[in-house]
């Protein structure tokens, strides 16, 4: 700055240095209702030297037409208006405002009346875009000449602080709405002059007392409240608290005055000294006791849900859940063990995988009664393993509820009881036998006595026989009574030598069976094809023996109504064990490969009333009573 521009400023009408002085002088104001500065009334050149010099962020408006002017300190709040408002309209400065400020600016101006405003929201458009701000200002009149012609306005510039009161407003309000709803009391407590302050309605609450009754004091506390057990612990948690400055923590049981036992929880801390006053806790407390119950049922029902699930875990019974479109939900091993599939393998999918198709019909009847919330008990079925294995099964299904008492689910306990029905099945088989049994020895017992009556009347008339031809006869009747009654047996089922086992020759049992039902196998237009390649002599049961091929001779024939060929062959057999292998082997009609695995069950049969089932059943147990094996 040279020595020239110094002069200037120190012949010139504005006053300082600042940056507004600077701009105030360097404006063209001979475009402005103010006229060039030369110009200026000595009041308007004081005024505005008093508004630059002010600390405070200040405004003057000059003339009815309120030309803006203004001091450094206001640069801050004017931000992007700054430069561009210096000696402009205020209503054009601060148009965003001006319904706002205009009635105290123009009451000042007017009417001489001075506006003193605080924390007065006043919008203020920055960038393009409204912000809040609050102002407190003072709008002082400015006389020249005994008339007002202009308006001093200082002002500051609040919105930190409004805004920040608010916050504060609204984090108290937050707290108080927390420690409601947590029901919290808030306490302060003097542990010097041992008094407390207690700060809200809830913590009165939790103690059982009346604010016309007031807070205690800690020996108080301690002695009237604190349960005995907890005392020492309440003291060692108040030292350490006032001896190490770390956070104080309390939970006890306490009396109520009405001699009620709650459980509270404590927590505080101690307060930085202020004016060198220590030892004020500022904490909260809770009531605790249906909380604490609540964790306790929860950790023992954590324990019996523990329990149950090993229990469902280990049950040798498939236990498993579903929703109520029957998806499973859940799946035990023994469910894995029973039906073949893995938990991955079944969760999520439809319980109608493990049910025959046939038998779908049956789930809708039991969804439907657990959705009513009726169990079902007992059910005995049948379901289908992985491997396509049919399965009996007892079940018992109980609704799930959800903890508003609505049906959510089904619980399932199946129980496979295939062992058990086959076990019922025998003993039903068993049961039949042994009544046919009964039956058959009282036949056996009818039929004999004629027979003897016969064989003694055949004998009586052997001597009076003396032409060879009746002798053949006679000798035919004797041997045919002797087949009817082994036949009858042998029909019968249940005969079993009591001779002891001999030795004797497989192919010569055979020989003699064939030669009995040659004839009728003649008349049936039946060829036997024999293969008799062993003459090795085993230890058996002839008679049993001679049932066993008699049974399946007679099952050939009656499978060839229409003729075919009978086909019997006794080979050694090669190998372990060592043995004799019989075939017996027809061109009949057949057994359909569905009823094979049942052909050895008793009382089976493929041949409606005409069959017993009896014959195939007793030549297996004849066959293995011999350690032998039979299959077709």
């Amino acid at each position: 700055m040279n020595t020239s521009s110094l002069t200037d400023r120190a012949y010139s009408p504005i006053a300082g240095n600042s940056e507004l002085a600077n701009r105030i002088r360097a404006y063209d104001w001979s475009a402005t209702p103010l006229g060039q500065i030369q110009n200026w009334s000595e009041t308007l050149l004081a005024t505005v030297n008093l508004m630059l010099h002010s600390p405070f962020p200040t405004i003057l408006s000059w003339g009815p037409e309120m030309v803006f002017l203004y001091n450094d300190a206001a640069i801050a709040t004017l931000t992007a208006k700054h430069p561009s408002a210096l000696g402009a309209l205020y209503r054009d400065v601060f148009h965003e405002a001006w319904d706002l400020v205009s009635a105290d600016l123009e009451a000042c101006l007017y009417r001489g009346e001075t506006a003193v405003r605080d924390n007065m929201f006043i919008p203020v458009l920055i960038d393009g875009a409204l912000e809040d701000h609050y102002f407190s200002y003072s709008l002082i009149p400015v006389y020249e000449n005994g008339r007002i012609a202009g308006i001093y306005d200082a002002f500051r510039n609040m919105t930190e602080t409004v805004v920040g009161a608010q916050r504060l407003r609204e984090s108290e309000a937050r707290l108080k709405m927390a420690a409601e709803v947590a029901r919290l009391g808030v306490f302060v407590w003097d542990t010097l002059e041992d008094n407390g302050s207690w700060e809200n309605d809830q913590i009165y609450e939790i103690f059982g007392r009346t604010r016309d009754q007031g807070p205690i004091n800690g020996d108080a506390f301690v002695r009237e409240i604190v349960h005995p057990d907890y005392r020492l612990a309440f003291q060692q948690a108040m030292n350490n608290t006032l001896q190490t400055g770390e956070p104080f923590h309390f939970e006890g049981l306490m009396r109520l005055p009405n001699g009620d036992l709650r459980c509270i929880e404590v927590h505080g801390n101690l307060q930085p000294p202020v004016d060198g006053a220590t030892g004020k806790i500022l904490g909260a407390i809770r009531d605790v006791t249906e909380t604490r119950q609540a964790e306790k049922e929860i950790r023992e029902n954590a324990k019996r849900l523990g329990e149950l699930a090993a229990i469902v875990a280990s049950s040798d019974d498939v236990i498993l859940s579903k929703d109520l479109n029957g998806i499973v939900t859940s799946w035990n091993s023994a469910a894995t063990r029973v039906f073949g599939y893995t938990a991955d393998e079944m969760i999520g999918e439809s319980i109608l995988k493990l049910i025959p198709e046939h038998l779908h019909s049956d789930e809708k009847k039991i969804l439907a009664s657990v959705r009513a919330g009726r169990p079902v008990e007992h059910f005995e079925t049948v379901r289908v393993s992985k491997t396509g294995q049919l399965l009996d099964v007892s079940l018992t299904v109980s609704p799930i509820r959800d903890e508003r008492g609505t049906v959510i689910g089904a619980s399932k306990i199946l129980r496979d009881i295939s062992g058990r029905k086959r076990l019922e099945k025998s003993l039903v088989q068993a049961e039949k036998i042994a009544a046919t049994g009964r039956m058959a020895a009282t036949i056996a017992h009818e039929i004999n006595n004629p027979l003897e009556a016969v064989v003694n009347l055949l004998y009586l008339l052997r001597p009076k026989i003396t032409d060879p031809e009746g002798i053949d006869y006679l000798n035919s009747a004797e041997s045919e009574i002797d087949r009817v009654s082994h036949i009858a047996k042998q029909t019968l089922g249940y005969y079993r030598e009591n001779a002891s086992p001999s030795r004797a020759s497989l192919s010569d049992i055979v020989q003699y069976a064939t030669a009995i039902y040659e004839p009728r196998c003649t008349a049936l237009g039946i060829e036997i094809v024999k293969s008799l390649d062993s003459s090795q002599k085993i230890l058996l049961r002839r008679g049993e023996m001679m049932q066993v091929i008699s049974n399946l001779i007679a099952n050939s024939i009656n499978a060839m109504p229409d003729g075919g060929t009978l086909s019997v062959s006794v080979q050694n057999a090669e190998g372990e064990p060592d043995g004799i292998l019989l075939t017996i082997q027809d061109d009949g009609a057949g057994i359909a490969q569905y009823d094979l695995p049942r052909v050895f069950d008793a009382f089976f049969t493929t041949r409606g009333t005409v069959g017993t089932g009896i014959g195939l059943f007793v030549a297996k147990q004849l066959v293995e009573g011999h350690a032998g094996h039979i299959e077709i």
